[in-house]
């Protein structure tokens, strides 16, 4: 009855003309940025951070999760049409939807994508109305050293979920928290790292690193490829699936649903990994593995449901313990902290409104994404003629304008600038950046919690393990090691992610 209670309180604050508003403009956006390649959510969404101070806290957070699941809706679009997938996680969505689209079933493609990202974003929002409450109930029995253990297992969960070498995974979070130690220390206010450069002393921006890892880098990246877009030939066709499609459908759609929102939970999981993860399981199960990537409904259905029940699901953790799973909430903790919203359980007591507002926000969400995908098909196509030679310099420009308004400083501009050429380098050496962001954000935390919790043991570094709740985890994040080094669990890590090469 409570739960019922607080979805009704949530429904009262998300159906006000303004939050509808922000949840429209938030879904839009984020088609659009999903529709076109080279920009993605966690650009869109460092570059529109600085517009937050002016916005209530609750509209500027429902805008900001709309742009991130709506970019899961959009990705297919163009994955289906074109085979271009706008989005990371439309890679496999290319494999069988762009083939039923040469067969002469876009529109049926089309309804698949949409109609099973549906289902699947109401199913994750039912999942984190009600296994929020019970976790910060959980998270109120956390202290210090069981914030610190946490984050090692977010840590360690984000480096065995990144896709490509473990090494390279590992190497990018410890530079992340290394970046995260420059400016002042917390605790004895002695600036560090600095090199004498006064706008180092507040540390670095994380917005500024993932506008550039993330943003210019995309850009750079792009730019150096061909443009491959082509005319649509032929019309989208009928809108509804047939009898046969949808019975090949339906099965995956639930099966992606609930793989897409156990990982989506899980630190470094995510939307990428669930439709990598749930196109594998589909191949493995299926009867006619051979007819994958040549137009199977189910090979487009588990992964764009699995998706985007990752991507909501992604804010339990957010929502509950104020641990980022990934690039994107990382980005949304930023957003909290400028409104002086501490992420953790207590939002859910001290901001009720805001955290069931933004839960019955997603919902509204998905209905109208369902009304952006289909019938809007037309305009979304028109927008793919768009050569990306007129397009990047617009991003470019946007891009420097959100960098610059963070703190009015110049010097933020050349820094991200540094960091694109750098990203750059990195994608090139197939170094993920997600990695680095989690640790920037989670570095200082962890120092904090570190420091505090030896504080209160007066220097007992055996408290990590002498407090039940902080030594499971500790033990969670070991066994994850010891199973990611197995033979056979290494190289089954290496398959699920070989078609993302």
């Amino acid at each position: 009855m409570e739960l019922f209670d607080n979805l009704m309180l949530g429904l009262s604050v998300a159906v006000t003309p303004e939050n509808l508003m922000y949840c429209l403009m938030g879904c839009l956006l984020g088609t659009l940025i999903g529709v076109l390649p080279g920009i993605g959510p966690v650009p869109t969404i460092a570059m529109l951070l600085p517009i937050t101070y002016v916005l209530p806290p609750t509209a500027g957070l429902i805008m900001l999760a709309g742009i991130y699941y709506g970019a899961q809706y959009g990705g297919s679009t163009t994955a289906i049409l074109v085979a271009l997938p706008g989005e990371t996680s439309a890679v496999v969505t290319v494999l069988d939807g762009h083939q039923m689209a040469k067969n002469g079933r876009a529109g049926a493609a089309l309804a698949i994508a949409a109609l099973g990202s549906f289902f699947a974003g109401c199913v994750a929002t039912v999942l984190l109305a009600g296994f929020s409450p019970p976790l910060a109930e959980l998270a109120f029995k956390f202290g210090p050293a069981e914030y610190f253990s946490l984050m090692v297992l977010g840590l360690i969960g984000a480096v065995v979920l990144a896709s490509g070498s473990l090494v390279k995974a590992i190497c990018m979070i410890l530079l992340g928290l290394l970046l995260g130690m420059i400016g002042t220390d917390v605790n004895s206010g002695v600036a560090r790292f600095d090199f004498g450069i006064p706008e180092l002393q507040d540390g670095i921006d994380f917005a500024v690193v993932a506008m550039g890892v993330f943003g210019f880098a995309e850009i750079m990246t792009n730019l150096e490829l061909r443009d491959k877009r082509v005319d649509i030939t032929g019309k989208v066709g009928t809108l509804y699936p047939n009898k046969t499609e949808f019975q090949e459908a339906w099965p995956a759609v639930v099966r992606g649903t609930a793989l897409g929102s156990a990982l989506g939970i899980l630190p470094g999981g995510g939307a990428v990994l669930s439709s990598f993860a749930s196109y594998t399981l589909e191949k493995k199960i299926s009867k006619e593995p051979q007819r994958f990537g040549k137009g199977h409904p189910a090979g487009l259905a588990g992964p764009e449901s699995a998706n985007n029940a990752a991507a909501q699901t992604s804010f339990i953790p957010l929502l509950t313990l104020g641990i980022p799973g990934n690039a994107v909430t990382a980005l949304m903790i930023g957003a909290m902290t400028i409104h002086n919203i501490q992420p953790g359980p207590q939002v859910m007591t001290a901001h009720p409104e805001l955290f069931w507002g933004l839960i019955a926000s997603m919902w509204i969400g998905n209905l109208m994404l369902v009304v952006l995908n289909l019938p809007l098909v037309g305009l979304w196509i028109k927008l793919l003629k768009v050569p990306y030679r007129i397009l990047f310099p617009a991003i470019l420009v946007f891009c420097t304008i959100g960098v610059y308004s963070l703190n009015y400083n110049v010097f933020d501009i050349w820094m991200t600038a540094a960091f694109g050429l750098i990203g750059y380098i990195w994608a090139k050496l197939r170094c993920e950046g997600a990695p680095l962001l989690l640790g920037l954000v989670l570095g200082p935390m962890m120092e904090e919690n570190f420091r505090r919790a030896l504080l209160l043991s007066r220097g007992d570094f055996s408290t990590f393990v002498t407090r039940p709740l902080s030594l499971s985890l500790l033990l969670v994040a070991a066994v994850l090691v010891a199973v990611v080094t197995l033979p056979a669990i290494k190289r089954k890590r290496e398959e699920a992610f070989v078609e993302e090469d």
